[in-house]
């Protein structure tokens, strides 16, 4: 978590901004990072970066082109220092992935102090801002991290989260955090036109009860699109779990063109089968996109290694990880994977 020091400092960065641009990732901690931030400012622009999460230098002229005095970075693992240099203004970081030497940046990551400190940078930038504790939650619960301010939520909100689920996973899956969880995943999906209609959307909605209630117009909104996206998931997860077997490395596949739900499915079917490693790879181009999961061991070593002798890319964290491996090298990955549990 922040300092008392760290706080002030982006604090005070946010309050003496006038034209701030927010690069973020496209998941539900990214999005709650930004909300957080943006409804504090009421000024400024987001734009959420899509697929493998690397602010390179081709993005610093979207920098120039909006005009902004300012650059913050939320939940994006890869900054380049390109992108640093060229940005020509302050650039202000917010992430909790491993840690990165870069220089002229105001970088603001927990595991610099200890490695091992995975915070959502929702939680982090909840502690800047103090307002918005819903949004904040569901930042930190789609990483599958339980805040230390679940009590004062349950107070405000027990119906959204009734006592007696008490870890990340079962509020995840088994109350109506789980719908707020999909609404805000399943927004940021689909054209760029709307995703970006759904976000400057979910901007003017102040309360949760807006979305799971619909009442108001632009709860509606970003229900409807919910409620669109849902009915596919629900029966890709269908056809899934029809896939089925027995192996410690549990590998599934789908074929999708216009979605892609491998990581809001993989994450279900690791609550699902938390005993097992979880493969959900979506087949595209020639290639296999994966979300692979486990609640029993540290992936991120593990998948490093499977990718040594495969064509293909990835990383992550402890528990997640994605990449993407070429169709005619993803039985060896698989392979590689089984090889380091036997």
């Amino acid at each position: 978590m922040l300092s008392e020091k760290e706080i002030k400092q982006i604090k005070e960065e946010l309050d003496t901004c006038k034209r701030p641009l927010f690069f973020f990732h496209d998941d539900q901690d990214g999005l709650a990072s930004f909300l957080l931030l943006y409804k504090h400012v009421k000024e400024g622009k987001g734009l959420v970066l899509k697929a493998k999460p690397n602010l390179t230098e081709q993005y610093a002229r979207k920098v120039e082109e909006y005009g902004a005095d300012k650059v913050f970075v939320l939940d994006i693992a890869m900054v380049d220092q390109e992108f640093i240099d060229k940005a020509g203004v302050p650039v202000i970081w917010i992430d909790h992935h491993p840690v990165l030497q870069r220089e002229n940046v105001k970088y603001f990551n927990p595991r610099i102090k200890n490695e091992n400190l995975n915070i959502p940078a929702a939680y982090l930038c909840y502690q800047v801002v103090k307002e918005d504790m819903w949004i904040a939650m569901v930042g930190c619960l789609g990483d599958w991290y339980l805040p230390d301010f679940a009590d004062e939520f349950r107070e405000k909100y027990s119906d959204l989260m009734p006592e007696k689920y008490k870890t990340a996973r079962e509020i995840l899956f088994e109350t109506k955090m789980s719908v707020l969880n999909k609404v805000f995943s399943f927004n940021l999906k689909g054209s760029t036109s709307e995703v970006l209609k759904s976000i400057k959307t979910m901007t003017r909605i102040n309360s949760p009860y807006e979305i799971l209630d619909q009442t108001t117009p632009k709860g509606k909104f970003v229900y409807k699109k919910y409620e669109k996206i849902n009915k596919v998931y629900e029966e890709l997860k269908e056809r899934l779990l029809k896939q089925k077997t027995d192996k410690k490395v549990k590998v599934f596949k789908y074929t999708e063109d216009k979605l892609s739900l491998t990581k809001d499915l993989s994450n279900e079917l690791m609550h699902l089968f938390p005993d097992s490693i979880i493969v959900l790879g979506r087949e595209k181009s020639g290639e296999l996109r994966c979300s692979i999961r486990a609640m029993s061991v540290d992936l991120k070593p593990i998948v490093e290694k499977a990718l040594v002798d495969v064509e293909g890319y990835g990383g992550g964290h402890e528990h997640a990880c994605g990449c993407a491996v070429k169709a005619h090298d993803f039985d060896k990955f698989i392979s590689n994977i089984e090889k380091q549990l036997s």
